[in-house]
């Protein structure tokens, strides 16, 4: 009986996280670039149950062993085993602000691909992140709203001066004092990206193949890929799951507090 509290508990502990994550693409639904958690759920090992018995089974030329009765196999619930970002491309929307950049994917060569811009965070860190939604600093530099540098090609820090400037579908920025190419990753499998904090990524990138076919789309941004409807329906889903393991958690508090002042009492 013990087994079933901790299959209930971990039932539980499951469909929380995954509310936590969907409250988490609900909220984002605005943010620029953001691309939902996808929950992927896992069962713990089955485990095969027997009955040790007194009885031994005769093996020719060899002591006797002990019998085992199969009694049946037992589950022990479910994990949340991890947390991989959708980066399906989002709807692109237009703003008419030059510092607004959308990165879209028409064909990549990897099933698994993904584009990204490359910023640097306040640590000196190169990152990585779908959000085009940019601004000039104090100092001419282009930036994120988290004060990140938007990096070019060769890793440095994109001066403007202004936010009068262009960019063609290919990602070459213009200014009156010439011309950068932007910085854009590539990975060949962006369920291997790492989500950090400031709707960022880190991981492991190459230079954008040839094939490759995209643009790069000023005064745009990509919207969030989230979907609010379905990601509130999955949320009131996991909900009722969670509140059937409670109920089923509370069904074996009952029987444990019987089996404890009752069965055991003298009459």
């Amino acid at each position: 009986m013990l087994r079933g509290f901790y299959t209930a508990a971990n039932g539980m502990i499951a469909q929380q996280r995954q509310q936590e994550a969907f409250a988490n693409n609900i909220s984002n639904t605005n943010t620029p670039g953001y691309k939902a958690d996808q929950t992927t759920l896992r069962a713990f090992p089955e485990m095969l149950l027997h009955q040790m018995s007194g009885k031994k089974l005769p093996v020719q030329n060899k002591p006797n062993v002990p019998f085992q009765q199969p009694i049946g196999s037992l589950n022990t619930g479910v994990y949340v085993q991890e947390m991989i970002p959708n980066f399906e491309q989002g709807d692109v929307q237009e703003t008419g602000i030059s510092t607004d950049l959308a990165l879209t994917q028409r064909d990549l060569p990897d099933e698994t691909g993904a584009l990204f811009f490359t910023v640097q965070n306040e640590s000196g860190d190169v990152r990585y992140t779908r959000n085009g939604n940019f601004t000039v600093d104090g100092a001419g530099f282009l930036v994120t709203n988290e004060g990140y540098y938007v990096l070019d090609e060769n890793g440095e820090p994109i001066e403007t001066n202004d936010m009068d400037f262009t960019v063609t579908s290919d990602g070459l920025l213009q200014t009156a004092d010439g011309a950068t190419a932007l910085g854009i990753a590539y990975s060949t499998d962006a369920n291997t990206m790492v989500k950090e904090g400031n709707n960022v990524y880190t991981g492991d990138v190459e230079a954008v193949p040839a094939e490759a076919i995209y643009s790069v789309k000023q005064g745009f941004l990509e919207r969030s890929n989230v979907d609010a409807l379905q990601a509130m329906t999955q949320m009131m889903e996991s909900y009722r799951l969670f509140e059937t393991n409670q109920r089923v958690l509370k069904a074996y508090d009952q029987s444990m507090e019987k089996a404890v002042s009752e069965i055991g009492r003298l009459v």
